[in-house]
């Protein structure tokens, strides 16, 4: 993980504030330079100015002896404030689908995010870790507008030994993913993966499509997918699918060309669901469950 500018505004309240014995107009004026830094690093500003109360409420009232490492008080407040942000319950994927299908049920996750975020890439990911812990999935390619979109995960279906359900380009993508569910009941497969169509987190007809899906799977999980990169819209796209369908958990992806960092610390506010797993490459084993204390002391400088 890099985070660059995340780790340069948390590193800069430190360094601004160690060694010194401040004033309430000096704090505040620090925080102020806080909020700033937090914005430019891709922090929701809602988030940003939670963050820096936080700070704030902390500091406030604490008494330092001029030439005592202040900055470790500052980091305790900061850790605090951010794990508070991104330490939600975890759900173990692997753990939650072999519980499910001892009781000869599959486990259905749908998943959701807008063209271009990594989420194809993603569910493939998800197969291919599934398939390593000895647990076949079921593919269900329910996006059937974009051109295109259901050979893009039959191609992964194919490298990844797994069966697929499809449909037709325009058909109903909830017929899909119920055909997909009833394909893994009849070979008693436990897991059944469902692809969405993504035009756009402000269109109403896909929004309405997403929750007739839902309606029709009765997903276990929702999942969704967001793209580090995309900084302030990747936290309007969580906002709005948590809203329209409900969200269970989060994995972002491309986080390790992540130069800013503030995404996941948004994301995870605005929803206030847990971020599950981070993508961190190109390959079918680059996604890494999600460690709220590793991504923290990261940001904070005390991980390397």
């Amino acid at each position: 993980m890099v985070f660059d500018l995340l780790k340069g505004a948390i590193g800069g309240l430190v360094e601004r504030i160690r060694y010194r014995s401040l004033s309430r107009e000096e704090l505040e004026g620090l925080l102020n330079n806080m909020l700033v830094d937090l914005i430019a690093a891709d922090v929701a500003y809602e988030v940003a100015e939670d963050i820096v109360e936080g700070v704030r409420r902390g500091l406030e009232g604490v008494k330092v002896e001029r030439g005592s490492r202040v900055e470790s008080i500052v980091l305790d407040v900061l850790r605090v404030k951010l794990l508070e942000l991104v330490n939600r319950r975890p759900i173990d994927i692997i753990e939650v689908v072999k519980a499910k299908c001892l009781k000869g049920e599959p486990y259905v996750i749908v998943f959701f995010g807008v063209n271009g975020v990594g989420k194809t890439t993603t569910i493939a990911k998800v197969a291919y870790m599934l398939r390593e812990n000895g647990i076949t999935p079921v593919l269900a390619a329910a996006d059937t507008f974009r051109a295109g979109a259901q050979e893009q995960l039959e191609i992964h279906a194919s490298r990844l030994g797994v069966p697929i359900v499809m449909g037709r380009y325009g058909s109903d993508p909830a017929s899909v993913a119920h055909d997909a569910i009833e394909y893994a009941r009849a070979r008693r497969l436990c897991a059944v993966l469902i692809d969405t169509a993504g035009r756009m987190h402000v269109d109403y007809d896909l929004m309405g499509e997403m929750r007739k899906i839902v309606r029709v799977s009765k997903p276990d999980l929702k999942i969704l997918v967001v793209d580090a990169l995309t900084g302030g819209d990747a936290v309007e796209q969580a906002r709005r699918f948590n809203e329209e369908v409900g969200v269970d958990g989060v994995i972002v992806a491309k986080v390790d060309a992540d130069v800013k960092g503030g995404s996941i610390l948004s994301v995870a506010k605005v929803t206030g669901k847990p971020v599950l797993y981070v993508g961190v490459g190109q390959g079918y084993q680059d996604l890494k469950p999600f460690n709220p204390f590793e991504y923290v002391d990261t940001i904070l400088g005390l991980k390397p």
